[in-house]
């Protein structure tokens, strides 16, 4: 999703440029809207985490371990197909999907994690540089 909020903000901040002539204004505009595409990331993010954290708390076993039992086969293919052992129809390309979705697994987590930490001191900032 960070991907996602970053691609809007040059797009978003052309649209304002063209709209509104005060660079001031202008400014104000964007901080305002950096500030809420962030908090709506947090949100995104935050309702993802109290998901997977259900899941991991739930008392059924399968509901607990899905993702990791996902995450652990998709790192086996990958790492058979290292030692020659892959399936003859794999190609190229569902390979390279194979090991996308490992690291958005593994990436997601960490990145998660960093932006919930920090997005709380972020959103901070922006509101003192609004305020000043």
């Amino acid at each position: 999703m960070i991907g996602f909020v970053s691609s809007l903000v040059p797009i978003l901040g052309g649209v304002l440029d063209k709209i509104l002539p005060d660079k001031e204004a202008k400014d104000k505009a964007k901080a305002a809207l950096m500030e809420q595409l962030l908090m709506q990331e947090h949100e995104l993010k935050k309702a993802a985490a109290d998901t997977i954290k259900a899941e991991a708390a739930s008392s059924h076993w399968l509901a607990a371990n899905w993702r990791p039992i996902t995450m652990l086969i998709f790192v086996g293919l990958i790492t058979a197909r290292w030692f020659g052992y892959a399936a003859p129809n794999l190609s190229e390309a569902e390979y390279i999907k194979l090991w996308d979705i490992v690291e958005l697994g593994l990436g997601g987590y960490m990145i998660g994690r960093t932006a919930e930490k920090i997005m709380p001191s972020v959103v901070d900032a922006m509101k003192k540089k609004e305020n000043k």
